[in-house]
């Protein structure tokens, strides 16, 4: 057949057939695979974004549900308001240590709160007035590491030390013990079985000649660990905390350390820059895990103690360019799921303040409701406790 002939047949065999019957496929009513694609991949995002807004909500509704019956109470107020209070619990009693006054003199405080009759009771001194003291109880007993002392002669300034004490609050008494290894003031203890691990803090930078920290002092944020044992009162080097750092806090669930938010770069706020890290140490094995999960709130100088498994973290203090400030953040990390929760608002906000966990209480004592630097008295009579229901897990 000639190819005009064929050309003739197929025009007429198409003149035969329905129209609708030309393409199968009816005009417009499916998109082009390549724009089929992209339609395709956001409806996955949207469905995506609905799936996390519902996890959530969710989270959010279960979280409400565990923390609804947290509650404030207030308690008899501090009888010496000080910057820079520290604390530690001890046989059923709360301990506020150290103190600052203008400008830069450490106080010395001691005060016995007893929640049976919610009363305070002065006792004696510090045997070393000093500030930025790391305190921790273990047996009993509550031990305190390092620390800045006021300069014997010359202009006001942190000078580190390397001091190492133990505090027998039954007898109100204290006793010298081995000193740490290295001089460095506001670093953190955790007692874990019969020994102390002393974490982070700030000291003199390396090289330097300077003898003392002040605003034009070079410095450095330690990493420092170093473990103390009370049944032979030596100390040994342990593996270095990944992120130095001072003004932090930490705390010990399962034998395990985590040590909690802080200051890097410097020990003054005005100069340092908070961080919102969380890092966990193994005493038993002397390795650091990787980062857990960031806290909530970047912050420093806060207070902190355990219930039921869950670290709760609360207050703190912020400085840039721009502002200064303290919160009023209560939040609670829950080292078994690496997971965050917010609580109820501390009633006014404070950094610088005394945190101890009696019963099912987390006891907030003092503290600036102010950043430093503000050129005003800031400091708080203000005590409140956090009731944690017994059953919140």
């Amino acid at each position: 057949m000639s190819t005009n002939a064929q050309i003739w047949q197929q025009a007429a065999s198409m003149k035969k057939r329905p129209r609708d019957a030309v393409s199968a496929r009816p005009l417009y009513s499916t998109a082009h695979p390549k724009i089929r694609e992209p339609i395709m991949v956001f409806r996955k995002v949207v469905l995506t974004g609905l799936q996390l807004a519902v996890a959530v909500l969710s989270f959010t509704a279960a979280a409400t549900s565990v923390f609804a019956q947290a509650k404030w109470e207030k308690l008899a107020p501090f009888p010496e308001p000080a910057e820079e209070i520290l604390g530690a619990a001890a046989a059923g009693k709360m301990y506020v240590f150290a103190g600052l006054i203008p400008f830069w003199k450490p106080k010395g405080l001691v005060y016995e709160y007893d929640p049976a009759t919610d009363h305070w009771t002065k006792k004696k001194p510090m045997a070393l007035p000093s500030h930025h003291v790391a305190f921790t109880e273990s047996h009993g007993k509550i031990y305190a590491f390092g620390g800045f002392v006021y300069p014997t002669s010359g202009p006001a300034a942190w000078v580190p030390i390397d001091n190492a004490w133990e505090y027998d609050p039954s007898a109100d008494s204290w006793k010298a013990l081995a000193p740490m290894p290295s001089k460095r003031g506001s670093p953190v203890a955790a007692a874990v079985g019969d020994k102390i691990y002393v974490i982070g803090g700030v000291s003199i930078l390396p090289g330097s000649t300077e003898t003392a920290l002040g605003f034009n002092t070079p410095q450095a944020s330690v990493g420092t660990v170093e473990e103390y044992d009370l049944a032979t009162n030596t100390w040994r080097e342990r593996s270095p905390m990944p992120t130095p750092r001072n003004h932090t806090t930490a705390d010990v669930v399962n034998g395990k350390i985590y040590v909690i938010g802080g200051r890097v770069g410097a020990a003054f706020i005005s100069e340092a820059t908070d961080i919102s890290v969380v890092e966990e140490y193994d005493p038993a094995t002397d390795k650091w895990s990787a980062p857990r999960s960031r806290m909530p709130t970047a912050r420093s100088a806060l207070g902190s103690g355990v219930l039921n498994g869950r670290i709760y973290v609360a207050g703190g203090e912020f400085q840039d360019p721009h502002m200064m400030a303290t919160f009023r953040a209560v939040e609670a990390y829950d080292p078994a799921s690496d997971t965050w929760s917010i609580m109820p608002s501390m009633p006014v906000s404070r950094h610088g303040l005394a945190a101890g966990v009696i019963g099912n209480r987390l006891i907030l004592v003092g503290g600036d409701v102010q950043s430093s630097g503000s050129g005003v008295n800031v400091s708080t009579s203000e005590v409140d406790a956090l009731v944690i229901p017994a059953g919140d897990r």
